[in-house]
């Protein structure tokens, strides 16, 4: 999901909008049959916007068995078609690209200073581990801080919030090795396992591995159909929908569904009224973002589809961010648009919090409905 124009802060004020579908709380329902490995390793697999190569490489070899074609265009961009038996085109998007860095500066000393690839709150960056991606295939781990001082050394000043032009990564090596070892443009991702708790996964960049996730599991659990199915792992989303925008255009999709998360500010800090969705309650069948406003009556299919197999979801209602959704709605003549979500507390954090329940519900309605896409009529 990427951030407001300029990638501004988004949360704090904003209005929301949940439904809830069912009345058993999260952790009291039977732990649905998630592949949690898959998800694991699409979370752990480095990939910044531009340099997607390696989170590329893993979705191809999951795709590939899924579907009858397969291409990468210039940009990036993983297009897999799953051909049906009619002639309506839905193309699903979900972006492999996550936020992070590339090295934008070395100095005497081997401190890195950094360029912001997506929108990171500067509040959640203070010590964190990082890795540091080199030409030579090494991954060299390093500290994200500040350039401030120490606690012990204030005195009576009060630390300022950081900004991001702040930071050094150090790598704890002497700066001719980091000199030899790293070059202007190495990607930096930050070091974080994925893990599960309870019925929940915590990680980085589930924002949007657990979106290529649902599409993935999607083509698994997809039945007859008689639509055409491209489904796209697109690149540099977090930096401006680039990847969308290119693979629309080539797809010239009828349908076009963006599958990305969205934030669940069911937590302290947040009125009810500004959850925008709750954790645990089911997939979000998006009804507004700042990027685009969805096909009212591809919303209203989706509902449909969600309530006649008992699929728990809710509504999003989300005033400021936008998904690849706003890219393929206007590519070319335009498509019906829409953007399925999975709800996620902490996002563009390192810890971003998903349900396991609303991972299975994601990929659930998505093949139920597009098991019957070709009957849906969503001029307007």
């Amino acid at each position: 999901m990427t951030r407001a124009k300029q990638h501004t802060a988004t949360e704090s004020s904003a209005t929301g909008a949940a439904q809830q579908t069912h009345d058993a709380p999260a952790q009291q329902r039977p732990l649905p049959q998630v592949n949690v490995a898959l998800l694991k390793r699409l979370s752990e697999t480095p990939g910044v916007a531009g340099r997607e190569e390696r989170i590329r490489e893993l979705v191809i070899s999951e795709l590939r068995p899924l579907v009858d074609e397969l291409q990468v265009d210039a940009l990036g961009n993983v297009t897999a078609i799953k051909r049906g038996s009619g002639n309506r085109r839905v193309m699903l998007a979900a972006h492999m690209d996550e936020i992070g860095f590339m090295v934008r500066h070395i100095d005497d000393d081997g401190f890195l200073r950094l360029q912001p690839l997506g929108g990171f709150d500067p509040r959640v960056l203070v010590a964190q581990r990082v890795l540091v991606h080199t030409a030579g295939g090494a991954s060299l781990r390093g500290v994200l801080t500040p350039a401030t001082k120490p606690i012990h050394l204030l005195g009576d000043e009060k630390p300022g919030a950081p900004k991001l032009d702040e930071f050094y990564v150090d790598l704890g090596l002497p700066a001719e090795e980091v000199k030899e070892s790293v070059s202007l443009g190495d990607s930096v991702t930050l070091d974080r396992t994925c893990e599960v708790l309870g019925s929940n996964v915590i990680g980085k960049a589930m924002d949007d591995r657990t979106g290529v996730f649902t599409m993935i599991e999607t083509l698994r659990r997809l039945g007859k159909h008689q639509v055409n199915v491209i489904a796209v792992a697109t690149v540099q989303e977090e930096v401006g929908l680039r990847g969308a925008t290119t693979a629309a255009y080539a797809v010239e999709p009828d349908v076009a569904i963006a599958l990305d998360t969205t934030l669940a500010q069911d937590i302290p800090g947040s009125a009810r009224h500004e959850a925008i969705t709750r954790i645990g309650e089911g997939v979000a069948i998006k009804v507004f973002d700042s990027s685009f406003i969805p096909n009212f009556k591809l919303v209203r299919h989706l509902r449909d589809v969600a309530e006649q197999h008992g699929i728990s979801h809710q509504l999003e209602v989300l005033p400021r961010g936008g998904t690849d959704a706003g890219a393929m709605q206007r590519a070319r003549s335009g498509a019906a648009a829409i953007t399925l979500s999975i709800p996620s507390r902490y996002v563009h954090t390192v810890n971003e919090m998903v349900s396991l329940h609303d991972l299975d519900a994601a990929a659930t309605l998505l093949a139920r409905y597009l098991e019957e896409a070709h009957t849906g009529s969503y001029e307007l």
